[in-house]
């Protein structure tokens, strides 16, 4: 089956990479997503990578710690991630680079776009860290804003659950999981898909957002290939 998607931004989410420890990383489950990540790549796919740090340190619940403060530790969590990522796709044969929004020369590359791009364009996997380098940012905004530099033709954003409901479907059994659904129903709903940052920057951008669970690593290979996983977030997802 064709590559539906031949460049594509994919969002971990720092627990991902926890698994069931709940915290820090299990390597086993960073080489199983890499595993994934590197057949993508084999079907010819261009894959950047973004990653929260939640599994370590997440600035926003901090509590009474200065924010900006907080949000930089939090940025340093996504490093470690990152270095996790970029050491189990070596492991799997893949060729790959980290670049980071704040300099840290001795471990990864500043994060420059052009270069970012050229690694793409010879297969490498750009694993990014740091988020946007900015307090107050997600790093679902970092997510939004590197598809938007790097031209992705979608961000993929795996999570714990298998795409986006009207509500939380941990806390309601009858929750309603949407195949599609607009950024506007997203920010005028409040759907728990990404903050509205992200929705929004994704929304200017023409960037369509596919929402789906990584509890199986190779859904991010079905994904790619365009099959029908997951929640598809659109510009008007009415008129598709």
């Amino acid at each position: 089956m064709p590559l539906k998607y031949r460049r594509v931004l994919l969002k971990l989410s720092g627990e991902a990479l926890a698994g069931e420890k709940k915290f820090g990383i299990d390597y086993d489950v960073v080489s199983s997503i890499c595993k994934s990540i590197k057949k993508c790549v084999d079907l010819g796919a261009q894959v950047g990578v973004v990653v929260g740090g939640g599994n370590f340190f997440r600035g926003r619940d901090s509590g009474n710690m200065d924010r900006t403060r907080a949000d930089h530790m939090g940025m340093l969590a996504t490093v470690m991630n990152s270095l996790s990522l970029a050491d189990a796709l070596e492991a799997a044969g893949i060729q790959v680079r980290v670049q980071t929004a704040i300099t840290m020369q001795q471990i990864a590359e500043p994060y420059i776009r052009s270069k970012a791009i050229r690694h793409l364009e010879k297969g490498r996997v750009v694993v990014f860290g740091c988020g946007t380098g900015n307090p107050f940012f997600s790093t679902d905004t970092a997510s939004a804003l590197r598809a938007a530099e790097i031209e992705a033709d979608i961000m993929l954003k795996a999570t714990m659950v298998d795409g986006v409901y009207d509500r939380d479907p941990h806390k309601f059994s009858d929750a309603v999981k949407y195949d599609q659904v607009s950024f506007q129903e997203v920010l005028e709903k409040g759907l728990a898909v990404m903050d509205s940052t992200a929705a929004a920057l994704c929304k200017d951008n023409h960037i369509p957002v596919l929402v789906f669970s990584i509890d199986d690593p190779d859904n991010i290979v079905a994904a790619i290939k365009g099959e029908n996983i997951g929640t598809i977030v659109k510009e008007d997802a009415a008129n598709e």
